[in-house]
């Protein structure tokens, strides 16, 4: 495994830390400092709102998990993948697809968020 599909899936771990000192660690860890999240449903800058964004969606889906979809592709400091969110070891209720821009020394700048598949009350 190499070190792009680690941080996609430490990325895509970070979504299921319920503790907020846990969650709030790992973000230092694998977010830049500047760093920005956008997707359908949220534009958010910085660290504490990327922690706000992800605590905001554990609320919304109580229970369920975030899970790597397939493969993780990517060169130079792109990467892209699709996750599933869904009950552990269920089928998944949301389906989207991720591009990173991740900064020189591993991190993640940037994702830019797309949702193939989502229950019709979002």
């Amino acid at each position: 495994m190499n070190e792009i599909t680690k941080l996609v899936e430490r990325y895509l771990a970070t979504w299921n830390i319920t503790d907020a000192a846990e969650r709030r660690a790992e973000i230092e860890a694998v977010w830049a400092e500047d760093a920005r999240y956008v997707d359908p449903l949220a534009d958010v800058a910085g660290r504490d709102m990327i922690d706000a964004t992800i605590g905001a969606v554990q609320q919304q889906f109580p229970g369920l998990v975030f899970t790597l979809g397939g493969d993780v592709d990517a060169h130079h400091n792109l990467a892209r993948f699709t996750w599933n969110l869904g009950p552990e070891g269920g089928e998944a209720i949301v389906v989207g697809f991720d591009v990173a821009v991740l900064t020189e020394d591993g991190r993640i700048q940037t994702v830019h968020g797309f949702l193939d598949r989502v229950p019709a009350a979002l």
